[in-house]
């Protein structure tokens, strides 16, 4: 079955674009370049590295500006969790209100905004739920059905959105016997899903480049709530600030910004990111 953008979500974008335009960000001004090159470590989430994207990217960096990249791919609460122990130069994540934090500590200076996409809720075709876009409605009729819901439980980016959800309902997700954490990137996750039968939560770069979705289909997506923007920051700590700053000042550029915006068009329709930098 072809998983493609919906015209609904499609319109979240344009909508999230404009409505986020006040929101930090970088300068979208092509970088200079640093004087020095070296590798530099970046830790991002695994939905960045399981899309594909950093594949599809690093290379042109690495070109452009002659630093190379270790990717350690992991959620982004371990991501940033990197960043504070100095295990990391720079980080590219996707959980706002940590990254703002991240910053509010000291452990950088500042965060960037670079792209989005949107999470969306993913279950069983023909199964109890049908396609909407009532994100609280869909995970209420989860717990109220005790229907399978595989939950990452890692931390991530994408498990601190359904926790906010479930929060936001006042539902403790565990009182349904049939919800599992498995401590997995989205891969995983999706992939027990898959096996399973079951409801999750995923980022849709993920979703759609996952190989074998089985009887899996969106059920739910286009909602103001699964809005997924992605920050970059540089660690203070680093030990390459040339190279780190070297990353965020290419991803920010217009032409970085417009080689996320390719992502994904040619195979899916639409691009699997939406540049952001302001």
């Amino acid at each position: 079955m072809k998983r493609t953008l919906s015209a609904l979500s499609l319109a979240l974008f344009v909508f999230a674009f404009l409505s986020l335009a006040g929101c930090s960000g970088g300068s979208p001004g092509a970088p200079t370049g640093p004087a020095e090159t070296g590798t530099i470590t970046l830790a991002t989430t695994t939905s960045t590295d399981d899309s594909g994207l950093l594949d599809f990217i690093l290379p042109v960096f690495t070109s452009d500006t002659g630093w190379e990249v270790k990717v350690i791919s992991v959620g982004s609460g371990a991501a940033m969790q990197l960043g504070r122990d100095g295990e990391a130069d720079v980080l590219l994540v996707h959980a706002r209100a940590e990254e703002d934090k991240f910053v509010s500590e000291g452990y950088a200076e500042r965060r960037y905004d670079v792209m989005y996409n949107d999470f969306v809720v993913v279950g069983p075709e023909g199964g109890a739920i049908s396609h909407n876009n009532d994100v609280e409605q869909t995970f209420s009729d989860i717990m109220d059905q005790s229907l399978p819901f595989v939950s990452r439980g890692d931390n991530s980016g994408t498990h601190m959105r359904e926790r906010q959800i479930w929060d936001k309902l006042s539902l403790a997700p565990g009182d349904n016997e049939e919800y599992i954490e498995v401590g997995q990137g989205m891969g995983a996750t999706l992939g027990m899903a898959v096996e399973m039968g079951a409801y999750t939560i995923a980022d849709r770069a993920t979703w759609l480049a996952y190989p074998d979705a089985g009887d899996l289909v969106v059920v739910c997506e286009g909602n103001a709530q699964l809005l997924n923007p992605y920050g970059v920051m540089v660690v203070k700590s680093t030990e390459f600030p040339a190279g780190a700053q070297a990353f965020v000042d290419w991803m920010v550029s217009k032409p970085a910004q417009e080689l996320i915006g390719t992502f994904g068009v040619e195979k899916f329709g639409n691009p699997l990111f939406f540049p952001d930098a302001k």
